[in-house]
């Protein structure tokens, strides 16, 4: 059976087998990024989005991403990259095997959940497993993101305000508004 869908922002079409597996077809067509783990849906380790939300691929069968749109960390590298540094400052990345699912995990928890307490993404990412870690820089990391996230959007909005204020004051000075 063929089937068209948008992988990381590109169209595709892909030939595949009725009980072919999403994480399959997705490491068919180069994104490594997606892992095989448990196989029984409980780690996390294959998270990918479909139509931007959260799912797993290990257990989501590839005809449902017919002609909608999935994505893995290969399409969010920059987000990835960004919220990865925090990861690693605290700790939080060790091995790193588990790293490409939890961050996927994180970046639509920030998507959905903006300004999560940390019992909001203690179940949020309940779902991830990391035999390295012990959880706690991981956590660390994830606030810490979510703080400077936040900040980015008040110095954003504290900008904006001082732009619109010093384009109002040129213009209103010109009469040319």
């Amino acid at each position: 059976m063929n089937i068209a869908f948008r992988l990381n922002g590109k169209q595709v079409q892909a030939e595949i087998r009725p009980d072919t597996l999403l994480l399959d077809l997705v490491r068919q067509l180069g994104c490594l990024s997606v892992k095989r783990g448990c196989e029984t849906a409980n780690c996390g380790l294959c998270t990918v989005w479909l139509d931007g939300r959260p799912v797993l691929s290990c257990s989501t069968l590839a005809v449902r991403a017919a002609g909608r749109h999935v994505t893995t960390l290969e399409g969010v590298q920059e987000e990835a990259e960004e919220f990865g540094m925090f990861l690693a400052r605290e700790g939080g990345e060790q091995c790193g095997f588990c790293s490409p699912g939890f961050i996927m995990n994180v970046l639509a928890m920030v998507r959905e959940i903006p300004g999560a307490s940390e019992e909001e993404i203690k179940e949020y990412l309940a779902g991830n497993l990391c035999r390295c870690s012990g959880y706690m820089s991981q956590l660390r990391a994830v606030k810490k993101y979510l703080d400077a996230k936040a900040g980015q959007g008040a110095e954003t909005a504290a900008w904006d305000a001082k732009a619109g204020l010093a384009a109002e004051a040129v213009c209103g000075a010109e009469g040319g508004q």
